[in-house]
């Protein structure tokens, strides 16, 4: 067994046994569907459904005020829906997309609120909602909320994204650039890019220009070790390992999909590598923002279903350049 796939192995086994919720849940059966296990996707799907609310947000307990992050389950639940033919999965894909097109709170452009008891956008509901519409092949309405989170959280100056934008102030809540929040910003749009090919015309261009735009303005504050600052201007805030994974899939997944050169293959696989020294004897992802608060350092299912997606991007990757010799 090679020491990549005992890695993976660890990292999966420590992610399991974690309490996870709904977009946690959601990137765990991505990672699964990306490494090819099926079947365990299916039980993933399975018990985000068994948990969806009766407005249609999947993998959410009673009393969640998250609006958009069971969306996250999407794509392994549209996965479910396919391979088994069982109509409860379809059915609860159409409640999921129903709620996130037509009944999710958002702002009066379209732009969606991250909460319900809250008017705020986040940057995480890129990675959340973009990938989905994307899929689904509402590729119109995923371009549109990129948009609407770009215009109210990107620093042109910086290429940066701030954490959080209030609509009742109508300012930002939290303008520091959280190294995760723009982690999900570009692997957001590369998994979108990944798994839709009709975009409108000029879209998927201007997408991938803006994801790789984000990407460099990030790698600006890569420290000595590999990883970045929590918040990324600051270096006070500790090193935090699962910015990089996050931005090592987005590059890994350019490389592999075509929108960035090969030359960028060998900064996505040193993210990464970066990240996996902190793997500890468990396979638990340590140094990444921690849950249940994100508040410091921690360990978090996110960070180790980020860890899976790396790998099985990293793969993709090297077939890619290999070929092309």
């Amino acid at each position: 067994m090679s020491t990549t796939t005992d890695a993976t192995d660890r990292v999966l086994l420590a992610l399991l046994t974690m309490q996870r919720e709904s977009w946690e849940q959601g990137i765990t059966g991505q990672a699964l569907l990306d490494l090819g296990r099926l079947d365990a996707a299916t039980l993933v799907a399975d018990a985000a459904v068994t948990r969806q609310r009766p407005d249609g947000r999947l993998g959410e307990l009673a009393g969640s005020v998250g609006a958009v992050n069971g969306a996250a389950c999407g794509e392994v639940v549209r996965h479910a829906a396919i391979t088994t033919g069982d109509p409860r999965y379809a059915a609860a894909l159409d409640a999921q997309l129903d709620w996130l097109t037509r009944r999710a709170p958002r702002d009066a452009d379209g732009t969606l609120f991250h909460l319900l008891d809250g008017r705020q956008v986040w940057a995480d509901t890129i990675y959340m909602v973009v990938p989905l519409l994307a899929l689904t092949g509402r590729t119109e309405l995923a371009a549109a909320q990129v948009t609407g989170h770009r215009r109210r959280l990107h620093d042109a100056r910086t290429g940066l994204y701030a954490a959080r934008w209030d609509a009742d102030r109508g300012e930002l809540d939290r303008p520091q650039p959280w190294g995760t929040g723009n982690g999900w910003v570009v692997a957001g749009i590369a998994r979108a890019l990944r798994l839709a090919s009709g975009w409108p015309a000029g879209t998927r261009a201007e997408l991938a220009g803006h994801a790789t735009e984000v990407l460099t303005a990030c790698l600006r504050y890569r420290t000595d070790d590999g990883l970045f600052p929590d918040v990324l201007d600051d270096p006070g805030t500790f090193r935090e390992a699962n910015t990089a994974q996050l931005l090592g899939y987005a590059a890994l997944t350019g490389v592999a999909d075509g929108w960035l050169p090969p030359s960028w293959f060998d900064t996505g696989a040193e993210l990464l590598a970066a990240a996996a020294r902190r793997v500890d004897r468990y396979g638990r992802v340590t140094g990444v923002s921690g849950a249940p608060d994100f508040a410091g350092p921690g360990t978090s299912p996110e960070a180790q279903a980020c860890f899976l997606l790396g790998q099985a991007a990293l793969d993709r990757a090297r077939a890619v350049v290999s070929a092309a010799g």
